[in-house]
């Protein structure tokens, strides 16, 4: 993936994306199981937060993890050096040019990454091509537009716009979620069906609201603070009483709602 990652690539965001992972892995990859033998294709794996739970739900499958960053490949070697997986190789190249044949893989899977590029309907078509006919295609995608929380001060409203106008100046979409079925369709996948996971905490919820608000959502926005503060979006002080009025959601008497998309097709030409 050549487009700007907007989060960064920090220890600290290492460190959000497990804590990510860990915490959504039931909701988001709840129904994604791939039979014994089968090749996947990872596009976009990361630091390997989501192979993970490709590889504990099917491990007898084998997966190919697809990036761009050395660094992330690194990481995402080292997880699968210290967990003894051999089902997995490791490959560094450019989602819009990947290095395979077409119909290399009888499988696709993306999650969290059409969002951080500037043309997803063009990488995930070429990515598809890749995909044998009549194979899966599933995305997953949040939609920071669908985030609702209580307390709703106006400063925690005005820092998460800036996470979304923040993204957006690189040229992605944080509001992509709600494209995941336009998206597919136009990429050329086939009998596409998107459902919505939500995500929703409050006190009742003490594992959701540790694990999503505290380790997920609110170290994501203070992420893009600097980039925030460059352009102007807010006032130093301003952010800090809008951190803190996040934080306020994940309180005995808060609550947060967020919703994400997952879409899944088959790749084109199959009968």
């Amino acid at each position: 993936m050549s487009d700007p990652y907007v989060h960064g690539y920090t220890p600290r965001e290492a460190q959000r994306l497990g804590d990510q992972a860990g915490t959504l892995a039931e909701l988001l990859h709840e129904g994604t199981r791939y039979p014994a033998g089968a090749k996947i294709l990872e596009a976009g794996c990361g630091i390997g937060a989501q192979t993970r739970f490709l590889v504990e739900m099917s491990p007898q499958a084998q997966f190919t993890c697809l990036d761009i960053s050395p660094e992330s490949l690194a990481q995402a070697e080292a997880q699968a050096a210290e967990q003894g997986w051999e089902n997995l190789v490791f490959v560094r190249g450019d989602l819009y040019e990947p290095p395979f044949a077409p119909a290399s893989f009888d499988h696709l899977f993306v999650c969290f990454v059409l969002e951080h590029l500037t043309r997803p309907v063009e990488a995930l078509a070429g990515l598809a091509r890749l995909v044998k006919p009549g194979g899966s295609v599933t995305v997953i995608e949040g939609d920071h537009g669908s985030c609702y929380f209580h307390p709703d001060g106006e400063l925690a409203r005005r820092a998460w716009q800036c996470l979304i106008d923040c993204q957006a100046a690189l040229g992605g979409d944080s509001l992509i979620g709600r494209r995941v079925y336009p998206l597919m369709v136009q990429a050329g996948v086939k009998d596409v069906r998107v459902s919505p996971r939500a995500v929703y905490c409050d006190d009742s919820r003490p594992v959701w609201v540790e694990g999503f608000v505290r380790r997920t959502i609110i170290p994501m926005v203070e992420g893009v603070r600097e980039q925030a503060l460059e352009k102007g979006m807010m006032r130093p002080e301003e952010w800090d009483q809008g951190i803190d009025q996040l934080h306020r959601t994940a309180a005995p008497e808060g609550s947060f709602l967020y919703t994400f998309f997952k879409g899944v097709g088959r790749a084109a030409g199959s009968l």
